[in-house]
């Protein structure tokens, strides 16, 4: 019989591979870049920051903590974070197709964002006014859904909510100056972690890995959230309040990741798909799955985004580029989606 954890759901060879996978996925991007690393110089320059020694090569030591990490941190926190927002919402919609913005949230963050960028603000002014709209727009939309028709109408308010959002970022980019401002909003809603830095990164991890956690912690309740409610009442469970908690969460997980880096689309639709097939529906498993497998992910994207060319290229351009088709092999392979 296969030995599970009983924290985490997982086999313990399971749970292994999936920490080493992010790990390993860090360890290996430190060394790629325009300013090639070899696997020993970056233990080294590691291993002396780590220490507190002085760095051996005060370049080297500037490419990793100061330009390839906060990207690479930048980069675990969103993939994990729009992983498992994009499992929740699954789970709570009994939707397969759901994701992070099924309520509007990324719309909502665009155009804060967008705004931001046309009045001119600064890269913490641009991630406040992103977060907030963010989260004006998953309001607006439970607050316009929550009556009589049940989850339904929630998620046809947030399409409404969405659509309304998107119509907005385009009147904003309609009266953007084209020479300046118009660029820098197109590039930005395409999505893109070229300006992680460390002070970007304490406004927004915070919400990130607050809703990770109590995600991780609720998982063993999250198989409920499909159920009736009187169902889910007979078990002891308290449906609205944990209805609540996982919108708050996956919500607050991903406005934050869209306010630091725009749009960033699939990861949150294909990763909890790939680890449904591996570990099963349980969110006992499927929880933790889709944490490590999501942040692993997103670290090879972004890296492969920075590196393949000598211009960048959008992060969302490559997620789709590799979801699209992978998505559709999954559809055949499994005639059809299991919650």
């Amino acid at each position: 019989m296969k030995q599970t954890d009983s924290l985490g759901g997982l086999s313990w060879r399971d749970r292994a591979v999936l920490i080493a996978l992010p790990v390993l996925a860090v360890f290996v991007t430190l060394a790629i870049g325009r300013m090639g690393l070899s696997p020993l110089e970056v233990l080294k320059t590691v291993g002396n920051r780590i220490s507190g020694h002085a760095a051996a090569d005060p370049r080297a030591d500037a490419v990793v903590f100061s330009i390839r990490m906060p990207r690479i941190l930048l980069a675990l926190l969103v993939g994990a974070g729009l992983s498992v927002a994009g499992c929740a919402f699954q789970s709570l919609f009994s939707n397969p197709l759901a994701t992070p913005d099924t309520l509007g949230v990324a719309s909502g963050a665009s155009f804060g964002a967008a705004l931001a960028l046309l009045l001119g603000f600064n890269l913490i002014g641009v991630q406040v006014l992103a977060f907030a709209c963010g989260v004006a727009a998953v309001f607006l939309a439970w607050l316009s859904g929550s009556g009589r028709g049940g989850i339904n109408t929630i998620i046809l308010a947030g399409i409404m909510i969405g659509s309304l959002f998107s119509a907005l970022v385009s009147l904003v980019k309609f009266t953007a100056d084209t020479e300046s401002q118009l660029p820098a909003i197109t590039y930005w809603l395409m999505g893109s972690l070229n300006s992680a830095g460390y002070s970007s990164l304490a406004l927004g991890a915070p919400p990130i890995l607050a809703g990770i956690l109590i995600l991780y912690l609720l998982r063993w309740r999250m198989n409920l959230l499909p159920l009736p409610e009187d169902d889910a009442r007979a078990t002891g469970t308290n449906l609205r309040l944990l209805r609540a908690l996982t919108v708050i969460c996956a919500t607050g997980i991903t406005a934050s990741c869209v306010s630091m880096c725009g749009q960033v689309g699939w990861v949150g639709l294909l990763v909890p798909h790939i680890c449904r097939m591996k570990f099963g529906s349980n969110h006992m498993a499927l929880v933790p799955a889709s944490i490590f497998a999501g942040s692993a992910f997103m670290v090879i994207v972004d890296t492969v985004a920075r590196s393949a060319t000598s211009a960048e290229i959008p992060v969302s351009i490559l997620t789709a580029l590799v979801g699209a088709p992978f998505f559709i092999v999954l559809m055949r392979r499994t005639e059809g989606w299991q919650l």
